[in-house]
């Protein structure tokens, strides 16, 4: 097993440069054929959003779509993929940033209701109720 970092993943969904993309797909080709198993983070999704968000200027929809490609990659093994999969969702839906999403849905499986927080997005979650101290 080998780790995939942030690069990897944002070389092959944005072909920024069509020679290294390519190298990466290889990469990805081998876990669809079962050749080879990959790990990686929630940080490293993170880190993906952010710089799909920040730097390529994608609309969150896009994000979603291109990062729900890599983690649906067979023989990618990612931790948290069902909640990260669910706070990328949230995070289109709800037009939120992604952190703020994972954070959500980690209070509501907590079973935590109320948070302090300034983040005035926090707002747009149903289940929760943001306080400012």
């Amino acid at each position: 097993m080998r780790f995939l970092d942030t690069n990897i993943f944002i070389r092959y969904l944005t072909d920024d440069d069509p020679g290294k993309a390519d190298a990466c797909e290889k990469i990805f080709m081998k876990a669809v054929v079962k050749e080879e198993t990959f790990f990686t983070t929630d940080m490293v999704i993170a880190e993906i959003v952010w710089v799909l968000e920040s730097f390529y200027k994608l609309p969150g929809k896009e994000v979603q779509d291109k990062v729900e490609k890599i983690l649906n990659t067979p023989n990618l093994i990612c931790p948290h993929k069902d909640l990260i999969l669910s706070a990328l969702i949230l995070y289109s839906e709800k037009n939120i940033d992604y952190i703020d999403a994972y954070n959500g849905l980690i209070l509501k499986e907590k079973g935590i209701e109320e948070l302090y927080s300034y983040d005035k997005h926090y707002d747009r979650i149903d289940w929760l109720k943001r306080l400012e101290p």
